[in-house]
């Protein structure tokens, strides 16, 4: 019985995505990433960071080791300049959670899809890898996002819609979020979906929201959507 229950929790499909903050701005807390972590439910899971966002900057890598591993976590890290092998689904496959990074969410996208490795992460989650990130690394998972990677006004972003919606990350830290997604809402060119704020995040299981997790009682999430002229935001 212990065999069938465990297989059945492996084919879970899960998606845990945080607005901002986490390791790479305060190693202090790591409450966010002891969330996820937890959710493999295994005392030293294999966790593999995807960096790509942010230019697979050296920094980032190194800080994601040093927390991970205090995790107690078998940290490893994904760059498509130097790939680890050729055969990047067995890479991806054999690990229980994939980390995604913050930065540049167009570029990120556009690199994954020259190597396939969207369709790969989407097999991962259909076969019970939890996928997690952070700021664009939690963008990239929904039908769209409000992205600030190319200059100038913020806009819409499609990303690989495996959660229906839309996202808006650092819905506090940084000022021109909120305007803009409200903007966008309201101008029909994005769907309604969820804005949340630095050391927030939210938990899905089977496509659908299961938990808001806080690690800062600051911290909120909401589902906003536009309707009758005005934008209305229901808190998490």
């Amino acid at each position: 019985m212990r065999g069938m229950i465990l297989a059945e929790n492996k084919r879970m499909k899960q998606i845990v995505v945080i607005g901002g903050g986490g390791f790479l701005r305060d190693s202090r807390d790591l409450s966010l990433e002891k969330y996820v972590v937890k959710q493999a439910d295994k005392k030293n899971p294999s966790v593999c960071f995807i960096p790509t966002a942010s230019g697979e900057s050296p920094e980032y890598i190194v800080k994601f080791y040093s927390d991970f591993g205090r995790l107690g976590c078998r940290a490893s890290h994904l760059s498509l300049f130097k790939p680890p092998t050729a055969d990047l689904e067995s890479f991806i496959m054999e690990k229980d959670i994939i980390y995604v990074g913050g930065g540049n969410t167009k570029s990120m996208l556009a690199l994954w899809q020259e190597w396939k490795l969207d369709s790969i992460l989407k097999k991962a989650w259909e076969e019970g890898v939890i996928l997690s990130g952070v700021s664009a690394g939690a963008i990239c998972w929904f039908d769209e996002g409000v992205t600030d990677s190319v200059p100038g006004e913020l806009r819409a972003i499609k990303g690989l819609g495996f959660l229906k919606g839309s996202f808006c990350p650092n819905y506090d830290s940084e000022p021109d979020r909120q305007p803009a997604y409200h903007r966008l809402l309201d101008e029909g060119k994005i769907q309604p979906g969820y804005a949340v704020m630095d050391y927030a995040a939210l938990h899905f299981i089977d496509d659908e929201l299961k938990n808001v997790f806080y690690s800062k009682t600051e911290a909120r999430a909401c589902f906003v959507e536009a309707g009758k002229g005005k934008i209305k935001e229901t808190v998490l």
